[in-house]
This record gives structure tokens, C-alpha cells and sequence, in this order.
């Protein structure tokens, strides 16, 4: 009879479900990896990452921009001095640490949708 080795202990397995529902917390939205990814890849102002979004609403998007500054992943600036007034979102240092999470996260989708699409023909 074949024995099963478990991949986490118990603790292991407790513990990591929380940190991952912690992460899910602030990244687990329909939009907010994506609001990263326009952001990480130079999409500064409100409405040239709407227009990157096909599909997001402007309350979502004002919403998903809040939840990331709270959260410290991107920091809001406004020039008042200019006409009209710009606000810009830009990345935090702190939020290039999801670069490997997003990668991972890419590359995954992307061999996921072969797997699929292959065991399909």
C-alpha cells in the first residue's frame, strides 16, 4: 500500500494558508494585478490606464488605484502647478516586488492555456 508523503505539515500547511490569504487580500481582485501590470509597464495617468484596461469602469479603477496607494504599491502625485492638473500613479520600490509574482503568474497562464488547448484537439 503507497503511503502518501505530505508537502507541508500541518503548521506549514496553516501557515502558508494564511499568508496566502493575506496576499490574496490586497492582490486577489479582478483588476488589481492588472492595474499593477499597466502601472510596472509605464501606464502613469488615470485615463491612459483605463484606456490599457478594456473593460474596467472609472469608479473600479479609482477604487483598485486607492486599495494599491493604501497598500503602499503605488504612490499618487498631482502637479497642480500645470493646467489642467496631472496625477500620475507611479510604482513604489516597494511594489517591484511583485515582479516575480506576476512573471510567475504570466508564464504559468501562458503554459496553462497550451495544456489546454492541446489536451483539446
Amino acid at each position: 500500500m503507497a503511503v502518501n508523503k505530505l508537502e507541508y505539515s500541518q503548521i506549514q500547511c496553516k501557515n502558508r494558508l494564511s499568508s496566502t490569504e493575506d496576499a490574496l487580500y490586497v492582490l486577489g481582485g479582478r483588476w488589481t494585478i492588472r492595474v499593477m501590470i499597466a502601472i510596472l509597464g509605464g501606464h502613469t495617468r488615470f485615463n491612459d490606464i483605463q484606456r490599457t484596461l478594456k473593460g474596467i469602469s472609472a469608479k473600479m479603477l479609482s477604487s483598485e488605484l486607492k486599495k494599491l496607494e493604501v497598500n503602499l504599491l503605488v504612490e499618487r502625485n498631482v502637479y497642480a502647478d500645470q493646467t489642467p492638473v496631472v496625477v500620475e500613479y507611479i510604482p513604489t520600490e516597494y511594489s517591484k516586488s511583485l515582479k516575480d509574482i506576476i512573471t510567475a503568474l504570466a508564464q504559468w497562464g501562458a503554459q496553462h492555456k497550451r495544456k489546454i488547448t492541446s489536451d483539446n484537439s
